[in-house]
C-alpha cells in the first residue's frame, strides 16, 4: 500500500483512552529529521524501500529497507535518507497508559529491527489508514485498538528477533509452557523443562523471564493457583484436597503460598467468590 499523506487525527473523543493513534502517514522521499528534544509522541516507522540512518545516544545505526525503528517519546534522536529516496511509513501513538505498557514491554531506548515476517504489521497499518480515510465517526476508535495490537505486534516480532542464535523465543517457550499446562499437578526438575525447549537451564531460565517476566518454577505456581482459584470458585471441593489436587505438598503450604500471591487465605477467597455469585 503506498503511503505519500500524513493524517493527524483530531480524536478528542479518545484522548482519554488507555492508547490511542495520534498521527500516521508516510512518504516515498523521507527528509532529514532532527529533533534534540525528542518527538511529542512515540512512534514506530517502517522503513519500505531505500535505507536510512539513525542516530541517538551518540551512537549512529543503520535503517536497512524492510526493517522497524522505534522512538520513544520525548527521546531526542535525529534520521536521515542515505539512499536517493527513502521511504518511511510511521505511526505514532499516545494515551494515559501508553508510558506504562512501554516501559512494561522495556521499550524505552530507540530500537531497530529488521523483522523475518511483518506482514501482521503492514495488515495493522493499512487498517489503520483506511479507517481514518474512510470513518469519520468511529475511525478513531477502530485505531486505539488496533494501535494497541500494533504495538503488541512489534514488541512480539522485535524480541522473538533477539533471542540469541535466533531461535523464535515461541520455538523455545511453547513445549515449556505445554508441558507445564499438562503436568502441573506434579513435581519435575528445570532439566526437563530444559530438555523441551532444548536449550540449557540457564538460558532458558533466562529467556522465560525476558519475556514472561517470571522464571519457570514461579509460572508453575502460578498455574497451580489458577487451577486453586477456579476450583474454589466452581465446587464444593475441601480446601485440604484442592491442595493435593494442583501441585502443593500439604495444606499448610497451600495457604502460605495462596495468602502470599493472592492477599487472602483461600477459605477467605472462596467465601468472597460464593457471595458474588
Amino acid at each position: 500500500m503506498a503511503v505519500n499523506q500524513n493524517i493527524y487525527p483530531y480524536g478528542a473523543q479518545v484522548r482519554n483512552m488507555p492508547v490511542y493513534l495520534s498521527g500516521i502517514g508516510g512518504s516515498e522521499y523521507q527528509y532529514h529529521v532532527k529533533r534534540p528534544e525528542g518527538y511529542q509522541w512515540a512512534q514506530i516507522l517502517y522503513s519500505a524501500k531505500g535505507s536510512g540512518c539513525l542516530k541517538f545516544d551518540n551512537q549512529a545505526l543503520n535503517v536497512p529497507e524492510d526493517s522497524y525503528f522505534f522512538l520513544p517519546a520525548g527521546y531526542p534522536h535525529e534520521y536521515y535518507p542515505v539512499t536517493e529516496s527513502w521511504d518511511v511509513r510511521w505511526t505514532a501513538f499516545d494515551g494515559y497508559a501508553c508510558s506504562h505498557i512501554l516501559s512494561e514491554l522495556n521499550m524505552t531506548r530507540p530500537i531497530v529491527r529488521k523483522l523475518d515476517d511483518n506482514s501482521p504489521l503492514q495488515r495493522l497499518y493499512n487498517k489503520m489508514f483506511i479507517a481514518q480515510k474512510n470513518d469519520k465517526v468511529y475511525g478513531d476508535y477502530t485505531c486505539s485498538g488496533l494501535i494497541y495490537q500494533y504495538i503488541m505486534e512489534f514488541y512480539r516480532l522485535a524480541r522473538d528477533k533477539n533471542v540469541s542464535g535466533g531461535n523464535d523465543r515461541s520455538i523455545i517457550l511453547m513445549p515449556v509452557l505445554n508441558y507445564i499446562d499438562d503436568n502441573f499437578r506434579n513435581d519435575f526438575p528445570m532439566t526437563i523443562l530444559a530438555e523441551k525447549a532444548g536449550v540449557s537451564p540457564q538460558h532458558l531460565c533466562r529467556i522465560f523471564k525476558e519475556t514472561m517476566n517470571v522464571r519457570p518454577m514461579e509460572y508453575l505456581t502460578r498455574r497451580r493457583l489458577q487451577e486453586a482459584k477456579r476450583l474454589l470458585s466452581e465446587t464444593d471441593v475441601p480446601i485440604s484436597e484442592i491442595g493435593s489436587q494442583t501441585g502443593f505438598s500439604d495444606a499448610g503450604y497451600f495457604s502460605t503460598v495462596f495468602r502470599r500471591y493472592e492477599g487472602s487465605s483461600p477459605a477467605e477467597y472462596r467465601k468472597s467468590v460464593k457471595r458474588h455469585i
